[in-house]
């Protein structure tokens, strides 16, 4: 139990802490990477510590479905479909999206599950936002299903609310006694600390993470990095989200009331603008993490995370000889989303070779 909420383990924990040789010596500094990518079902991914305790509440409230948002191809809407599907129950989502024209990367992996995914284009006049056509949308379908006798459990974009935070609350304690283990935490001082550095979507990861080191005075930093732009931007919406977290826990105000929306490392500079938009830095990034270390990112989150780490450490944000572990979310589905991998046949085609 953590903060007074249960969860259903289906997870093999810890995942691994790694060293990156190749791009340690590349970038001048002690590059680590959280192997979060490696968790099971369906391909895996960091929803899936958040998912454990969702989980254990719908069924505590005698749920029989779960329904989430997202894009088209969001690997949370992919994983809650695992998650339902493994533990007897049915599981679909509700996308703000065109057709991507193909059935391909999660889509392909939902369909596979079984699972329903709701397609609805956004609104052409403009007059709804798209927080109204999510509403409105999930309005719909969950009537749709509960007039079939399914009882069921919503899910916000990205598993990101207040009982989400709880997944990487955790990993923050496992993280912790890994890296002291690993000997990459010296000392008290906190400029010394091993830097985390982790993606920032719909924020329930870096939130997570954020609770646990501060109410476990924990001998981490931690860095997020932005993939798509906020309206009032990152910190005021972490501040918002932080404020949420402490009143649903009733925690202590001694320990959360200095908080400010300065208090949270974060940075929109990285986004490219957009969300899910394909950008040839990120791809460049992505080569470079498979070719010099033989792991698979994607073109969404971790990419962009790690295009914007690259560039850190080439601003000195990050300095020479720094301890940096970077998180791996997972994703790798997304590579075959139409758009991305077009993209990356044009640029990688050139390693095909084919013999008369």
């Amino acid at each position: 139990m953590l903060l007074g909420h249960e969860k259903i383990s289906f997870l093999y924990l810890p995942t691994p802490l790694e060293r990156l040789h190749n791009l340690s010596k590349d970038l001048g500094i002690n590059l680590y990477i959280k192997r979060d990518d490696l968790t099971p079902l369906a391909m895996g991914g960091n929803k899936l510590r958040k998912l454990e305790y969702l989980l254990a509440d719908a069924k505590k409230q005698g749920a029989t479905m779960l329904l989430t948002v997202g894009g088209a191809q969001t690997n949370h809407g992919r994983l809650t479909c695992a998650v339902a599907r493994k533990y007897g129950m049915k599981g679909a989502i509700v996308c703000i999206d065109e057709y991507p024209g193909e059935l391909s990367a999660n889509l392909l992996l939902d369909s596979m599950m079984g699972c329903d995914v709701w397609l609805r284009k956004a609104d052409p006049t403009g007059q709804k936002s798209e927080s109204q056509l999510f509403a409105e949308t999930v309005a719909e379908i969950t009537a749709h299903y509960e007039a079939q006798g399914e009882k069921v459990y919503y899910i916000p974009i990205g598993g990101s609310n207040e009982l989400g935070i709880l997944g990487y609350y955790e990993c923050a304690q496992e993280l912790t006694k890994q890296a002291d283990k690993m000997g990459l935490i010296n000392g008290s001082n906190p400029n010394n600390f091993p830097r985390v550095v982790t993606t920032v979507g719909s924020m329930g990861t870096y939130m997570g993470l954020f609770t646990g080191i501060l109410l476990e005075n924990l001998p981490l930093r931690l860095t997020g990095i932005g993939i798509s732009p906020k309206p009032n931007g990152l910190s005021a919406y972490a501040k918002d989200y932080f404020d949420r977290v402490c009143a649903f826990y009733h925690l202590d105000p001694s320990r959360t009331e200095d908080v400010t929306a300065q208090s949270f490392d974060l940075t929109d500079k990285y986004d490219r603008g957009a969300y899910n938009n394909p950008c040839k830095e990120v791809r460049e990034a992505m080569y470079t993490m498979a070719e010099r270390e033989a792991l698979i990112l994607d073109p969404c989150y971790t990419g962009k995370c790690f295009a914007g780490l690259e560039e850190m450490v080439k601003t000195c944000e990050i300095a020479q000889g720094e301890t940096v572990i970077f998180l791996h979310t997972g994703g790798a589905p997304g590579i075959n989303t139409p758009f991305h991998r077009i993209e990356i046949e044009k640029e990688r085609k050139r390693f095909i070779h084919v013999l008369d």
